[in-house]
């Protein structure tokens, strides 16, 4: 049998290139592309150790599950750092859109 790609590691690779891109949009949007990123990673995984000899890109699989894998690490962070920054701002105080308010809050940040 002649050997073929594995499918779907473009698609993957896309994913976790654009899940690092969009971890700046709140963390939620990359973070839903790097876990399905990930699963469909892992399908393939599954797919390749059930005919290795049957499949030749598995090299370029492993590298779209660690880009993946990052920007979903990237995704989290930012996602933690937003829910920290909202504790510490205060949820009222964003708002209310007060710029003044916002302003004093963030000078208070910085002078710690």
């Amino acid at each position: 049998m002649e050997q073929q790609k594995l499918p779907n590691v473009t698609l993957i690779l896309v994913l976790g290139i654009a899940s690092i891109l969009l971890c700046w949009c709140y963390g939620i949007l990359g973070l839903i592309l790097s876990v399905l990123g990930i699963i469909l990673a892992m399908n393939s995984t599954k797919t390749y150790n059930a005919n290795p000899t049957d499949y030749t890109n598995y090299s370029a699989l492993k590298t779209a599950k660690v880009v993946s894998i990052i920007g979903l690490v990237l995704n989290i962070l930012f996602l933690l750092f937003m829910v920290w920054f909202i504790m510490w701002i205060g949820w009222d105080v964003i708002m209310s859109q007060d710029q003044e308010l916002i302003q004093e809050r963030m000078n208070d940040l910085l002078d710690q």
